[in-house]
């Protein structure tokens, strides 16, 4: 299995990181990566704690530059941006006007069907997880989970994004309690979405922070998904999704031998020349 050494989703004190972006770069020479992604959390237009916030994009830039003349280890600028319907900036308009590398798309968010209420599935607690299956969607897990998947199909139907983020994140929470990934309708939901990845061109991260923090049993994304991926040949990446810069390389030999199980020969990655991701 080739691996280019790198990790290309990484947080901060900038959104909800734990880690300042020294100390990510110092992580990285010490795991000798030739290549950094830096991709908090992209602004989002309402109250919360985990995105960073407008006003702090330019420092945030301005900092990712000065830390490159202290490094050998490329440093790659990027933001994780959520997609959340009529309501989040394009994608396309934050990496031109922040002179971005990447950009790391991601549903977080799922905007109720009918209203403006939006069930967070992400974070540490699992009861943010259930309040807003019963308060959004009246216990309907099935019109629940098909929300966060046609979401899902709609960013990568409108927004341009290089990688995709743990995109079967709905399960995190779910836990098996609600649903199980070998039902039929779930199935077609997540086959629909590999279609998608492959026809825009978009890489599917391998994301090992459900293992490491102990909120899922399997990577994001599971087997089942990564062999259809290797089938259907998209370019993968192996990402730990870092808060903290101790986080950095967590469970990355278990997911590159993952993929070679899957069938994966090697992994995508940058070409600062070309300016984009060479598979």
């Amino acid at each position: 299995m080739t691996f280019y050494k790198a990790n290309y989703h990484t947080h901060s004190l900038y959104c909800d990181g734990k880690s300042t972006l020294e100390e990510q770069v110092r992580a990285a020479e010490q795991c000798g990566l030739h290549q950094l992604g830096l991709s908090s959390h992209a602004p989002v237009p309402f109250e919360n704690n985990f995105a960073m916030a407008e006003e702090k994009l330019p420092e945030y830039i301005q900092e990712i530059d000065c830390l490159q003349r202290t490094t050998d280890v490329t440093l790659l600028k990027s933001l994780e941006c959520d997609y959340i319907p009529e309501v989040t900036t394009e994608f396309a308009d934050r990496q031109a006007q922040n002179g971005l590398d990447y950009i790391i798309g991601g549903v977080h968010q799922v905007k109720q069907l009918h209203g403006d209420g939006l069930w967070f599935i992400d974070g540490s607690k699992q009861e943010t997880y259930d309040n807003g299956l019963r308060d959004l969607f009246d216990m309907d897990i099935k019109k629940a989970v098909t929300a966060f998947w046609e979401q899902t199909f709609e960013m990568l139907e409108t927004q341009k994004m290089d990688i995709i983020a743990h995109f079967d994140k709905i399960k995190m929470h779910n836990r098996n309690r609600f649903f199980t990934e070998d039902e039929g309708w779930y199935k077609i939901l997540a086959d629909k979405a590999i279609q998608l990845i492959k026809r825009h061109d978009v890489i599917i991260e391998v994301n090992t922070r459900g293992l490491y923090k102990k909120r899922s049993d399997s990577f994001y994304p599971s087997t089942e998904l990564l062999m259809k991926a290797r089938k259907a040949d998209i370019p993968v990446i192996v990402s730990s999704d870092a808060h903290r810069a101790e986080e950095l390389m967590l469970f990355v030999p278990e997911a590159l031998e993952e993929l070679q199980r899957c069938g994966f020969d090697h992994t995508a990655r940058f070409d600062v020349e070309k300016g984009r991701f060479v598979y």
